[in-house]
This record gives structure tokens, sequence and C-alpha cells, in this order.
């Protein structure tokens, strides 16, 4: 059952990487999570920006980053950032092997320069 905070703790994130990133060859600087539906998505800083996107289409709010040691939320309704929130359904982040900016093989060498 999905909280009115638009948090449900109970679902898992929908894999390693961003969806529509992966789906489309394209790459990635930093991965959050919709912690309503686990979607994976893109930070803003990234070329495909789909974490914001997938908040906007789906009407889902809330994100957690998807990066490993980090723990924090954040409420696009709002604006608010939350240091912590309730534990979501494992893995909590993308695989620690798995390279910032990523995925391995796919970033451009010019990487930096196409930071958003």
């Amino acid at each position: 059952m999905t909280s009115p905070h638009g948090i449900d703790p109970s679902v898992p994130p929908s894999g390693t990487g961003c969806v529509e990133c992966d789906a489309g060859g394209g790459w990635w600087f930093h991965l959050r999570r919709c912690a309503q539906c686990g979607h994976v998505g893109c930070c803003d800083d990234s070329p495909g920006k789909h974490a914001t996107a997938h908040a906007r289409d789906s009407g889902h709010p809330v994100i957690r980053s998807f990066e490993p040691g980090e723990g924090w939320f954040y409420d696009y309704e709002t604006s608010e950032a939350y240091a912590s929130g309730p534990p979501l359904a494992p893995p909590e982040s993308h695989p620690a092997d798995q390279p910032t900016p990523g995925p391995a093989g796919r970033v451009p060498e010019d990487w930096a320069d196409r930071l958003g």
C-alpha cells in the first residue's frame, strides 16, 4: 500500500541503472530511485534528467538517492530535502562496482563537458 507521502517501502528498485538510459543506450552521472514505484532514473546533472521527468509524468513526488552510501530523500512537490527516511526494499543503491558516471562502456570521454 502506498503511503500518502509518496513512499512505498515494499517496492524494490526497477534495476541497477536508469531505465530510460539503458533502453536508449545512454549514460548517467548519478542515479535516483522513485520512493513510490521503484523507478530508477538519472539525476538532473545527467544528460537525460530522467528521474525528474518520471516524477513529473507519474505524479510520484519523492525520490531517494540510489548512490552507494547515500540515504537522502527529496520531495519534488515541496522542494524539501531530507537527510534520511524510511528504509526501502533492497537494494539501497546500484552495485558499488558500477562506475560513476556509468554504465561502463557507454560514458563518452568528454562526459564532464556534457553535464547539465
